[in-house]
C-alpha cells in the first residue's frame, strides 16, 4: 500500500511540476511581449526624434544657402575674391600633404 501512495504522490508532484513549467512559460511569453512593446515604443520615439533633427538641419542648411545667395548678389566681387582665396588656401594645403 505504501508503494501506491508513493506512486500517487509522485504523479501529483509531476503534475505540479508540469503546471509550474506551464506557468513559467506563460510568464516568459508575457514578459517577452512587454519587452517587445517597450522596444517598439523606444524605436518609434528615437525615429521621431531623428526625423525632427533631420528636418531642423535641412531647414538650417536652406537658411544658410539663402543667406549666401543674397550675400553673393549684394557683393559679387567680394564673394568672388573670398572664393578665390579659399580655393588657393585649399590648393596649398593639398599640395603639402
Amino acid at each position: 500500500m505504501s508503494r501506491m501512495s508513493d506512486t500517487g504522490n509522485a504523479g501529483s508532484a509531476a503534475g505540479n511540476v508540469g503546471e509550474k513549467a506551464q506557468q513559467v512559460g506563460e510568464n516568459l511569453r508575457d514578459l517577452g511581449g512587454q519587452v517587445r512593446d517597450a522596444a517598439r515604443q523606444k524605436y518609434e520615439q528615437m525615429s521621431d526624434q531623428a526625423n525632427e533633427y533631420y528636418e531642423q538641419g535641412k531647414q538650417k542648411a536652406q537658411e544658410w544657402e539663402q543667406g549666401l545667395e543674397s550675400y553673393v548678389q549684394e557683393k559679387p566681387i567680394q564673394a568672388l575674391l573670398i572664393a578665390a582665396g579659399v580655393g588657393m588656401l585649399l590648393g596649398v594645403l593639398w599640395k603639402r600633404s
